[in-house]
């Protein structure tokens, strides 16, 4: 099993940036890829940005060019830097551990920008 916990989250003004980590415990030799995932009030959970173990990166358009997902040489820690926010980012951030036939969600933190 793999616990994923993920911290960083806060309040922020439009414009500007926040740094969300999680680091992943537990039986870490298998995992695949690690990503943040969202959940903005009323919607459903979005995919944000994802990392290989390869390094391959993924990115939700609304985020490209703003947002960048890096993962520690340990691999089982994996940021989300967020520059320019902007209030329709506001969401809860869930970060998810992804192997084979399985996943892990974190139990998310907070994120709220302010106009």
């Amino acid at each position: 099993q793999v616990q994923p916990v993920e911290s960083g989250g806060g309040l922020v003004q439009a414009g500007g940036s926040l740094r969300l980590s999680c680091a992943a415990s537990g039986s870490l030799f298998n995992i695949k890829a690690m990503g943040w995932y969202r959940q903005p009030p009323g919607k459903q959970r979005e995919l944000v940005a994802s990392i290989t173990n390869g390094g391959s990166t993924t990115y939700a358009d609304s985020v490209k060019d703003r947002f960048t997902i890096s993962r520690a040489n340990a691999k089982n820690t994996v940021y989300l830097q967020m520059n320019s926010l902007k209030p329709e980012d506001t969401a809860v951030y869930y970060c998810n551990a992804q192997g084979p036939g399985w996943d892990y969600w974190g139990q998310g933190t907070q994120v709220t920008v302010s106009s």
